[in-house]
């Protein structure tokens, strides 16, 4: 990915804050991202460029890796792209409820007070969000608590269904063979193609089966 003057100097802003909480620059992925036991948690930072004004959202989340490595199995994602997949991801607009907020900025000027801002959002709520979510405990309730309501937490509802079973399967959630049924039938509705439908069954026989033994 390329990356603009802008961007470099957005990232100049928030480096020492980010580094200060461990946190590396990945700019080829636009993002910020920490390894963790489980997994990473990580910052991503998209810029839209207008010819008056920029706008950039700033969207936050997770991945567990024990989730990742058997839901990229299943799913139809390009294999450069598996090592990256995000379990859960949301926007700071979203998590807030504001959800089409961005940051507006006209001038590079604005920069410093723009980051200022993004650092208290992470002080406040962001960090202990992402340390929290990173459990599996609360990857099954965050994915599955609500199953026949959109997930805010996860951008690709298909991908939601997939990876709540697999996050309720590894949590021994009690509920699991309810949702089967459930994300069963919203993929039904969710999808017209036929091979999801046969993926998720595969899932489903691959968790009974091989997670029962264990």
């Amino acid at each position: 990915m390329t990356i603009t003057p802008f961007e470099t100097h957005l990232y100049q802003h928030l480096v020492p804050f980010f580094t200060d909480h461990d946190y590396k620059l990945l700019s080829e992925k636009k993002q910020f991202r920490r390894t963790t036991t489980a997994g990473f948690q990580n910052i991503i930072l998209s810029s839209v460029f207008y010819p008056d004004d920029t706008m950039v959202d700033v969207n936050f989340g997770c991945r567990n890796e024990q989730v990742e490595q058997i839901a990229q199995q299943f799913l139809n994602n390009q294999p450069d792209l598996r090592s990256d997949a995000n379990t859960l991801i949301v926007s700071m607009g979203r998590f807030s409820g504001a959800k089409y907020f961005r940051y507006k900025i006209h001038s590079e000027e604005e920069l410093p007070e723009i980051c200022e801002q993004i650092a208290q959002f992470f002080d406040k709520q962001g960090f202990d969000f992402l340390t929290t979510a990173s459990t599996l405990s609360t990857l099954d309730q965050l994915l599955n608590e609500s199953p026949g309501e959109p997930c805010q937490y996860v951008y690709n509802q298909t991908h939601r269904c997939y990876k709540g079973l697999i996050a309720a399967q590894l949590n021994h959630n009690p509920h699991f063979d309810g949702l089967i049924d459930r994300y069963r039938h919203l993929l039904i509705h969710q999808t017209q193609n036929p091979y999801e439908q046969v993926y998720f069954e595969r899932l489903i026989v691959y968790l009974q089966h091989y997670y029962s033994a264990n």
